[in-house]
């Protein structure tokens, strides 16, 4: 029994200390190793009061209500880390002195990681339906209720039912100038109900920022939306680059990997260029927003060709009736080439990837400027040539699952050769 014992805590410390020599790769970082350090997230809600937002037309209810119950659902979602705040516009003057009624927007909740919810719910229950519109006196304010505190992502969500009324202030210059501070702010746009002007400028604020624009038309919607981009802003963003598509490859970009914005024409195409290292997998997806009335039955091309014109994959995504934004995806892995051992290796594929889309617009609606497109470009290593990457389809696990089996045999045997020992001990007594 005591020799039964000894070579059981034998064979366990020999396990443990094949375990921890580094054969199976640890997480855990050292408590010595420098920690990337980022500030909390912030996001300001910015919420329409103006006398508009007391049409009864979101659910057989009015569009304050609709908002009101959204910002509680909201409030009690938000998620540990972001810093959230909320600034009305049009909640406080009732007059129609337009100098007065266009200064009218204030903080309601100060943007605070130790949100109190039953303080902000009680606040946003009190508003009522009452001035004017002047988004970008509010856009301006709430550009200035996120600075300072750490470099974290900052996030304006504004939902309004209507137009600015405060002009010649453009908001939509407003969110260009925001934009030009270089500090990482975001504008989203949510429009209740909105009609073909409203939507055009609740669009061009967000492609300023590089945010979204959302139409909602049901209470649950602009829940789910809110609730949505408050949840982003725990995301790290990654900021799009401006670039300019041409209208042949030849002259077209050289993008390397990450994220790209243009406008394209309606119906138009435009090309872009992609160097591909053998053994390399490029993988593209663009999106059109179609911010402004369009015709239905659209759609959108991402083609991938040689330089000589032969097509190597694509993919068009269509569509009907009108939506924010239309998506399409592909990926082409570019195997290496037989003589890999070679000093010189092969030359990098240059692919050329076009962009086109099968939008029109009714005669009343300006085509200018573009439609807003993003594209992404990513290189990875190809399948076929990363040797971590997939074996026997077991993909990259496939190394512990091996070594789970190689020690459960070594530990069976030994456990085997014990118990013959034992009995062959037990015997000769």
């Amino acid at each position: 029994m005591i020799i039964r014992r000894r070579l059981t805590a034998w064979l366990g410390c020999g396990l443990l200390a094949f375990l921890a020599s580094g054969l199976l790769p640890t997480q855990v970082a050292s408590a010595d190793e420098p920690q990337a350090t980022q500030g909390s997230p912030k996001v300001e809600l910015v919420l329409d009061v103006s006398g508009s937002m007391s049409a009864r037309d979101i659910d057989g209810q009015s569009r304050m209500s609709a908002a009101k119950q959204a910002f509680d659902d909201v409030l009690n979602a938000v998620p540990p880390g972001v810093e959230l705040g909320i600034r009305t516009l049009g909640a406080n003057y009732p007059g129609n002195n337009r100098q007065v009624g266009c200064k009218d927007t204030a903080q309601l909740y100060p943007v605070s990681d130790h949100l109190d919810r039953t303080e902000a719910e009680t606040a946003v229950a009190t508003l009522q339906p009452t001035g004017w519109t002047p988004i970008g006196p509010a856009l301006e304010k709430a550009a200035d209720d996120l600075q300072g505190g750490g470099n974290g992502s900052r996030r304006i969500v504004l939902i309004t039912d209507g137009e600015d009324t405060c002009q010649p202030l453009d908001p939509c210059q407003v969110a260009r100038d925001i934009a030009a501070k270089g500090v990482d702010t975001t504008i989203d746009t949510l429009g209740l109900i909105p009609d073909a002007s409203t939507r055009s400028q609740l669009s061009c604020i967000a492609n300023a920022t590089g945010g979204t624009y959302t139409t909602v038309q049901h209470r649950q919607e602009l829940t789910s939306r809110v609730k949505q981009l408050v949840n982003r802003s725990t995301t790290p963003a990654v900021n799009p680059v401006g670039t300019l598509g041409t209208a042949d490859c030849t002259t077209a970009p050289l993008l390397k990997p990450g994220l790209y914005t243009d406008h394209e024409m309606f119906s138009e195409n435009r090309w872009y260029k992609v160097a591909v290292e053998p053994g390399q997998e490029l993988r593209a997806s663009v999106s059109v927003s179609d911010d402004r009335t369009v015709n239905q039955d659209y759609g959108v091309l991402l083609r991938a060709v040689t330089q000589s014109g032969r097509e190597i994959v694509r993919d068009q995504e269509d569509g009907s009736g009108r939506t924010d934004v239309v998506s399409a995806g592909l990926r082409y892995p570019k195997p290496k080439a037989d003589n890999d051992s070679d000093d010189s290796p092969p030359p990098p594929e240059t692919v050329c990837l076009q962009v086109g889309n099968s939008f029109s617009a009714p005669a009343s609606v300006k085509t200018t400027p573009g439609l807003p497109v993003e594209l992404s470009v990513d290189l990875v290593s190809s399948p076929k040539a990363a040797s971590d990457v997939a074996f026997f389809g077991l993909g990259s696990g496939w190394w512990l699952l091996m070594f789970l089996t190689l020690t459960g045999f070594v530990a069976g045997t030994l456990w085997g050769w014990l118990s013959r020992w034992r009995v062959a001990i037990w015997r000769t007594h």
